[in-house]
C-alpha cells in the first residue's frame, strides 16, 4: 500500500461505491489522522504550489476526509492505521489530496491564482526599472554609534550640485535642513507635516517616507539603514534603497544589515563599497553602578527608563532628593520640544544638567551625555515585560561620549547591581546578522488586487493581501496594526475612495488614544461629505500643572501634527487650515517645553490589563520587577545543559 501510485489509488477511490466495515477504534484512528493532516503546516504549504489557499485548505481537507471516509477500502484503512497521526501519514496523504483538489476545486484554484499573481511582491528590485537603468555605486558607513558615520556620508551630500538626505526621525531632518542652510548650502526640507522650500535649493533633507523615487540625484545619503529589518517601517528603507536614482548612495547604520545589503546589491547590479569605521571615544561599563539610589546620579549623566510613568518618577526622585534639575524626553514629545531639551541639556550654563529620557534618545539627537544610567533593562512590549534587546542597549549606550563632547570617554552602567551582568552581556554581544528586511505594498498593488475581490471591504482586503502575498527569502511583510486599526475604523465612513483610504490608514495618529483616533475619524468623515475639515481644538491657556493637562497638551499636538499631515496628502479645499495648526503647533511645542521645565508631580497611573504591578525599593520609587534574574538562569540552564 504503501508504494501504490497515488494516482492510482486515486482511481480506485473514484471506482469505489462505499466504504468497507472497520472496527470502532480503527474508524477513530482515522479520523485522527485526517485531523492531524489538518492541521499540518507542510501540506497547507504544500497545497499553495497548485493554488489551494491558506484560508480554503481547511475546506478543502474536510471534504476530502468526507471523500476518503467514504470510500475507504479495508486495506487503505488498516494502512491509516498502522501510520497513525503523524507526518508519514500526511506524506502519504498528500499525494491523493492533491489529485483530489485537482479535479473537484478547479474554480477556486484559477480564483486563488488571479488573486496572487496580483499579490506578487517577489522580485521587488524589478519594480523600479530607472534605478535599475542606472549603475550606482552604494557606499556602506559601517559602524557603533558615535563613529562619524553620518557625518563622512553628510560631506558627500554638501559637495554634491544635487543631494537627498533621508533619515528617520523628523528631528533627524530638521537637523540636517538647519546645518546645511548654516554651512550656506540652500537646502529644503520635506517630512509628512512640514514643507518648506527654500529658493534655489538643490538639496533636500527628509524622512524616509518621503523620499523621492522619481527625482534624479547626484548624491543621496540613507541614515539608520539597519531600519531596514524594523517590523513596523522597515519598507520605507527598503524602497529607499531599491528605488532612488542616485549616482552615488551613502548607507550609514550598524554592521547587522551588512551581509543582505550585499546580496541585495548583487540583484540589482549596484557597486557596494564598504567603509568601516571605529568610535572616536571609547565606551566603558563603570562596574560600581548606583547601588540602587538615584542620589547617586553625576552631573552629566542620562537616566533611561522605558515608559512614561517611569520617566516621570525618576525626575521628580531626583530633583526632590538632589540639586541637579532634569531635562525630559520621550517619544510622544514633538521633535522641537524634544530638540529643545536637549539644548537645555547641552548648555552648561544652566542648572540643567542631568538627563532623563526612553529609548527615543538612541538617535535623533546630539547630547553631550557623560554617562548612560539604565534605570533597568527591561519593557513592557504590549503584551508582557521582556528584556531590552540587545542591540538597542548597545544604541542608547553608544550615546555616552560624544565626539566633540568635553568628556574624554563615554560611561555606561545600571541603576541596580542584578542588570549590570545583561548590559556587559549586550555590549559584548556581536550585531546579529539580519535575515530578512521589509516590504510592504505601493497603492497601486492593492488597488490590483482589490480588483480581484470585488466583494471585500478594505480591511478585509489588506487581511487576504498579507495572507496571499509572496515574498522571497530575503523579505517579510511588515507588520500593520495601526493600519488595520485605521481601517477598521473607518469602515463605515462614506464618500472615501480606496485610495483614500489607503492614506487615511498612513495618518501619524496615536491608536491607542481615543481621542486621537476620535479627530481621525472626524477628519475622515467630513473628507468624506467634501465639507472643509476644521481644527475644532481649542489653544490651552497656559503650559501644564499636572499630569493630565501634560497629556492632554502631547494629544493636541499629536492631532495638529496630523492635520499638517492630512494637509499634504489632500487638496487645500479638503484641510485648509495648515497654516494656522502649524502656528498652534509650535504654540503647543513651546508650552510642552515650559512644563518639562517645572513638573514636579506624579505621572498618571494607567497600567495596561495583564501588565505586572511595580515594585517599590527602597527609596519607595517605582521599579518593574527585573528580568534579569530570569537571564542568569537561562545562562545557568545553558552552561548545566552543555556539562550533561
Amino acid at each position: 500500500m504503501a508504494l501504490c501510485d497515488p494516482i492510482e489509488l486515486y482511481r480506485e477511490l473514484r471506482m469505489a461505491e462505499k466504504n468497507d466495515q472497520m472496527r470502532r477504534s480503527d474508524w477513530e484512528t482515522i479520523q485522527d489522522v485526517f485531523s492531524y493532516f489538518a492541521n499540518s503546516g507542510w501540506a497547507a504549504n504544500q497545497a499553495l504550489a497548485f493554488y489551494i489557499g491558506m484560508s480554503f485548505f481547511p475546506t478543502a481537507v474536510q471534504k476530502f476526509r468526507k471523500f476518503v471516509l467514504d470510500k475507504c477500502s479495508a486495506d487503505l484503512g488498516l494502512y491509516l492505521v498502522s501510520l497513525g497521526p503523524c507526518d508519514d501519514a500526511v506524506r502519504f496523504l498528500f499525494p491523493i489530496f492533491a489529485e483530489y483538489c485537482l479535479e473537484e476545486f478547479t474554480d477556486e484554484m484559477k480564483s486563488f491564482e488571479a488573486m496572487i499573481s496580483k499579490a506578487d511582491l517577489t522580485k521587488p528590485h524589478t519594480w523600479f526599472p530607472f534605478a535599475r537603468a542606472m549603475k550606482r555605486r552604494i557606499v556602506y558607513h559601517c559602524g557603533p554609534t558615535n563613529s562619524g558615520k553620518t557625518y563622512e556620508a553628510l560631506q558627500r551630500f554638501k559637495e554634491a550640485k544635487k543631494g537627498i538626505y533621508c533619515g528617520p526621525l523628523r528631528l533627524l531632518a530638521m537637523e540636517v535642513f538647519d546645518k546645511m542652510n548654516s554651512h550656506g548650502v540652500y537646502c529644503s526640507l520635506l517630512t509628512g507635516q512640514e514643507k518648506k522650500r527654500v529658493p534655489f535649493a538643490n538639496h533636500v533633507a527628509c524622512t524616509i517616507e518621503m523620499v523621492s523615487v522619481d527625482e534624479m540625484y547626484d548624491v543621496a545619503v540613507i541614515d539608520e539603514i539597519q531600519m531596514m529589518a524594523d517590523a513596523t517601517r522597515g519598507f520605507a528603507w527598503t524602497r529607499a534603497l531599491l528605488g532612488v536614482k542616485a549616482d552615488e548612495i551613502h548607507l550609514c547604520g550598524d554592521p547587522s544589515v551588512l551581509d543582505i545589503v550585499r546580496k541585495i546589491c548583487a540583484e540589482t547590479g549596484d557597486e557596494l563599497e564598504v567603509h568601516h569605521c571605529e568610535r572616536f571615544k571609547k565606551l566603558e561599563v563603570e562596574a560600581k553602578t548606583l547601588l540602587g539610589d538615584l542620589k547617586n546620579v553625576k552631573s552629566g549623566d542620562c537616566v533611561v527608563a522605558f515608559s512614561r510613568r517611569e520617566i516621570f518618577e525618576v525626575k521628580l526622585a531626583i530633583e526632590k532628593n538632589t540639586n541637579h534639575r532634569c531635562c525630559v524626553i520621550y517619544g510622544a514629545l514633538p521633535p522641537e520640544t524634544r530638540r529643545q531639551q536637549a539644548n537645555l541639556f547641552n548648555d552648561q550654563d544652566n542648572e540643567f544638567d542631568v538627563l532623563v529620557a526612553s529609548d527615543a534618545v538612541g538617535m535623533g539627537l546630539n547630547l553631550n551625555i557623560r554617562r548612560v544610567v539604565f534605570y533597568n533593562l527591561s519593557k513592557y512590549n504590549g503584551d508582557k515585560v521582556v528584556p531590552v534587546p540587545a542591540t538597542q542597549v548597545k544604541q542608547i549606550a553608544g550615546r555616552a561620549g560624544r565626539r566633540g563632547s568635553r568628556f574624554p570617554v563615554g560611561l555606561t552602567t545600571t541603576l541596580q547591581l542584578d542588570d549590570l551582568a545583561y548590559l556587559i552581556e549586550c555590549l559584548k554581544q556581536p550585531f546579529d546578522e539580519v535575515k530578512k528586511v521589509g516590504l510592504f505594498p505601493f497603492f497601486e498593488q492593492v488597488e490590483s488586487f482589490a480588483a480581484q475581490l470585488p466583494d471585500l471591504n478594505f480591511p478585509k482586503i489588506l487581511a487576504k493581501f498579507a495572507e496571499s502575498c509572496r515574498l522571497d527569502g530575503m523579505y517579510f511583510f511588515c507588520k500593520h496594526d495601526h493600519i488595520k486599526k485605521v481601517a477598521n475604523m473607518l469602515e463605515k465612513v462614506k464618500g472615501l475612495s480606496l485610495q483614500d483610504r489607503f492614506n487615511f490608514c498612513f495618518a501619524p495618529t496615536n491608536i491607542r488614544d481615543p481621542k486621537s483616533m476620535y479627530h481621525l475619524l472626524r477628519f475622515a468623515s467630513d473628507y468624506g461629505q467634501k465639507v472643509p475639515a476644521s481644527i475644532a481644538m481649542g489653544m490651552p491657556k497656559g503650559s501644564a500643572r499636572n499630569d493630565t493637562e501634560l497629556l492632554d497638551l502631547e494629544t493636541k499636538h499629536q492631532v495638529l501634527s496630523m492635520y499638517l499631515w492630512l494637509s499634504h496628502q489632500f487638496d487645500y479645499e479638503s484641510f485648509p487650515h495648515g497654516k494656522k495648526a502649524e502656528a498652534m503647533a509650535t504654540d503647543i511645542a513651546d508650552l510642552l517645553g515650559q512644563s518639562l521645565t517645572k513638573a514636579n508631580w506624579k505621572p498618571e497611573t494607567r497600567q495596561s490589563a495583564g501588565k505586572p504591578k511595580p515594585r517599590k525599593n527602597e527609596d519607595g520609587y517605582d521599579r518593574p520587577k527585573s528580568l534579569i534574574t530570569s537571564y542568569k538562569e537561562e545562562k545557568a540552564g545553558e552552561k548545566q545543559g552543555a556539562g550533561n
